[in-house]
């Protein structure tokens, strides 16, 4: 006997694909700048979150900083999918209504994605203090080696370790020349793979029953898991020392941004 499908699933998915794309099936206008600002992020905020990491544990080496930061991320990742998907449950909150915080879900992961991968980078002292740089270097750790390859020719070359080519290069607060065609390229690949990858994700938190909360906190863990592997192999083997603007006696913040004052927040 035929195995029958579940006509709400169904709904569902339809539901969800016509919140964030058209009838040709391209994103709405609007999707892609929501998804490409989540991932960039102010340096004031990532310089934050290491000094409160240190704080809780002032003899962290670097390695193990970068091992608390991941334990972070993979928890916020995980338990903000279930979160989401557990609202399909709540009296009141049906599918349809789910969407929008589904969505809300997927710039959360970008968030936590953008928070996580520019630690790590700071952690290695690369200083990444324009966003727009930040969020083309969290989209090429997001899709992996393509991305780091693409960044790669940045330094002149298609190899070699973060701290020693393209992230050098991204640290530098003058034009970059090619990074215009580099971050085109990375935001196309970038924003193709999430939406076919969040796509399901994005379906399965809005699936009504109670199911959505475990689609979604497995989903985002199963990607958090992926980006923390990128983000290994792309930075390589963690420094000896922490740098040493981020030393535990570092004194207050009084960092900038290029073309913005501390405290500047999206």
């Amino acid at each position: 006997m035929a195995r029958r499908s579940n006509p709400a699933v169904r709904i569902a998915q339809e539901t969800a694909h016509r919140t964030m794309f058209d009838s040709e099936g391209k994103p709405k206008p609007g999707v892609h700048n929501m998804l490409l600002k989540a991932v960039q992020i102010q340096r004031p905020l990532v310089v934050g979150y290491i000094r409160r990491l240190q704080k809780k544990h002032p003899r962290a080496t670097a390695a193990q900083l970068a091992d608390i930061a991941e334990r972070d991320y993979l928890r916020a990742v995980a338990g903000g999918g279930a979160l989401v998907g557990a609202t399909a449950v709540v009296p009141g909150v049906g599918t349809v209504a789910s969407l929008g915080l589904s969505a809300a879900a997927t710039v959360g992961f970008l968030e936590a994605t953008a928070l996580y991968a520019t630690s790590l980078a700071e952690l290695h002292g690369i200083r990444l203090t324009n966003p727009e740089k930040a969020g083309t270097m969290v989209m090429a750790i997001m899709l992996g080696e393509e991305g780091t390859a693409l960044l790669g020719t940045l330094g002149g070359q298609a190899s070699g370790s973060a701290t020693n080519t393209w992230g050098n290069v991204l640290s530098k607060s003058m034009v970059v020349p090619g990074f215009g065609s580099v971050r085109k390229r990375i935001q196309t690949a970038f924003l193709k793979n999430l939406l076919k990858r969040q796509g399901t994700a994005l379906f399965g938190r809005a699936l009504p029953f109670g199911i959505g909360a475990v689609v979604g906190g497995a989903g985002n863990l199963v990607m958090g898991r992926a980006v923390a592997r990128n983000a290994r192999e792309a930075f390589g083997p963690m420094p000896d020392t922490i740098p040493g603007e981020l030393t535990a006696a570092a004194g207050p913040d009084n960092l900038t941004l290029e073309g913005n004052i501390l405290g500047s927040q999206r």
